[in-house]
């Protein structure tokens, strides 16, 4: 993989990852039906990444400023129970998640889109956004995803980290046919 050495070091020391939906874990398109149910679209390989960091040790979270009913049923289907929904103040969140879990900031991640993500990007020892996100998003981003949001953005970055804390190969072992094989 490809990032820089800070990128490594921080994501190397993560205990938390958190991340925003819209623009993030969707595409950032907002569907509703004529009766008013918000949809979304989420990308399989985001989710096996989720997975992936938790079953490697990590806490998964997501802090996100909307509330859909099928972001809570995709987070119940991914295992994810630290979902913080219409959150208004997605920094005051953060906070309250760490003291929460007994960690520092420097111990979170957060992945977010657009200019309401960027305190909490900063204030986190290591930050990440999609390809297609905001320019002011991306330079506060330690970690700038090569794929969209909702296109596979999020494994990328799940990947990183588990790179960054030698756990990428156990990870995708599981997956991965026999030596010889």
């Amino acid at each position: 993989m490809n990032y820089s050495d800070d990128a490594r070091v921080r994501a190397g020391c993560l205990k938390l990852m958190a991340f925003d939906v819209d623009g993030v874990l969707s595409e950032g398109s907002l569907f509703y039906t004529d009766e008013g149910v918000e949809m979304k679209a989420f990308n399989s390989l985001d989710g096996l990444g989720m997975n992936m960091l938790q079953r490697a040790g990590l806490t998964v979270a997501v802090i996100t400023g909307r509330k859909a009913r099928c972001v809570e049923l995709r987070m119940q289907n991914l295992g994810i129970d630290l979902l913080y929904q219409g959150i208004g103040d997605k920094l005051a969140a953060l906070h309250e998640l760490l003291a929460k879990l007994n960690l520092r900031p420097e111990d979170a991640g957060y992945m977010g889109d657009d200019i309401v993500d960027i305190r909490i990007m900063n204030a986190c020892g290591f930050s990440a956004a999609p390809a297609d996100a905001h320019f002011l998003a991306k330079k506060y981003a330690r970690f700038v995803a090569s794929k969209p949001g909702g296109k596979g953005a999020v494994r990328e970055v799940c990947e990183l980290i588990l790179d960054a804390q030698g756990k990428l190969g156990a990870a995708l072992a599981p997956y991965l046919p026999a030596d010889g094989q």
